[in-house]
């Protein structure tokens, strides 16, 4: 299979129709042998029985949907889960996207070697003061911090190689970051496109002011996992014995000024707290990097690594094959 197009929703019953037979259209036009997931996030309209019409129609068009709504990253990681195309593409449902992008972005995935590429809408038709501007803001921050390099880390529109979305989880809202994400999973060539952004032709957005909020905090959430999940100590510990060896040596200090030099009322200057300070938070943080590291060291995934290639030249060899090699070696 070619092309494995993955459409998270929310109430979209009404661009549903249209963004299908867009899809067909766009498919059958290239040659592309394709399946298309609809996953419905918690729809409280009736697009899940607008999918099972589609999905009449059209047995390629398949559809998951969810009890209660859990967000678009649950959505993206069951519709990952699915996906069997050798190429991945992601969209929105509410033809803010434009299925005539899919060929060059399946071109780029096959022909350039990407792993990803994401969409650039360099042109928005969004409210500039709720949404052009935050997303600016939020686009310069990410890239700063992750090192990858888009000008759109949030659209939508998205391919992937299929070992790329085999490779990785999403939860919470880091759909954001699904290429910081792959990147942190060694999936380096990341590349960008300029695509179409259209207006909203059917509902309203499903997503409000609150998103800035949490999507750097998903951030922070992601850099810490990416540079330390495996290694906590390294984090804590190295800033907990630097802050300890910090108010060590207030003390120190305080202590030889009594001792030798008969300074009184030591405790009563305010370099003694913060040097007490200093201490507590270095112990307890390098405690939070000893715990931190008991509960990696006991994790069932510890030591679960992304493999790219593998070289056995001794799977299909018999064990006198293997004996008599040894015993060649031991000659040598």
């Amino acid at each position: 299979m070619n092309i494995s197009v993955i459409v998270p929703l929310k109430n979209e019953e009404e661009s549903l129709p249209e963004l299908a037979a867009w899809i067909e259209r766009v498919m059958d036009t290239h040659h592309f042998t394709y399946e298309v997931w609809m996953v419905d996030d918690g729809s409280t309209d009736d697009s899940w029985a607008v999918i099972q019409q589609l999905a009449a129609q059209n047995p390629l068009i398949k559809g998951i949907k969810f009890q209660r709504n859990y967000g678009k990253s649950a959505a993206l990681n069951e519709g990952f889960s699915a996906a069997q195309g050798d190429v991945v593409i992601t969209m929105d449902a509410d033809l803010q996207d434009s299925p005539d992008e899919i060929p060059e972005l399946y071109r780029m995935i096959v022909e350039e070697g990407f792993d990803l590429v994401s969409g650039w809408k360099k042109k928005r038709y969004d409210n500039a003061f709720t949404k052009n501007l935050p997303s600016k803001l939020y686009n310069y921050t990410t890239t700063r911090m992750s090192g990858v390099k888009l000008h759109d880390m949030n659209c939508g529109l998205k391919a992937y190689r299929k070992k790329v979305v085999k490779s990785i989880e999403v939860y919470g809202e880091m759909h954001r970051y699904i290429p910081v994400i792959a990147k942190w999973n060694g999936f380096r060539k990341i590349g960008e496109k300029v695509v179409e952004h259209r207006a909203r032709k059917y509902g309203v957005t499903k997503f409000g002011l609150e998103r800035f909020i949490n999507g750097f905090l998903d951030l922070a959430t992601i850099m810490f996992i990416g540079k330390f999940g495996k290694r906590p100590m390294h984090l804590f510990g190295a800033l907990g014995s630097l802050s300890f060896f910090v108010g060590f040596v207030i003390a120190a200090y305080l202590a030889l000024a009594k001792i030798f030099f008969d300074k009184v009322n030591m405790t009563d200057r305010h370099l003694f707290y913060f040097g007490l300070l200093c201490m507590i938070i270095g112990s307890q943080l390098f405690l939070t990097g000893f715990i931190g590291e008991l509960v990696t060291r006991n994790a069932t995934e510890r030591n679960s690594y992304l493999v790219e290639e593998r070289m056995d030249h001794t799977s299909n060899v018999t064990d006198e094959e293997l004996q008599l090699a040894h015993q060649h070696n031991r000659r040598r």
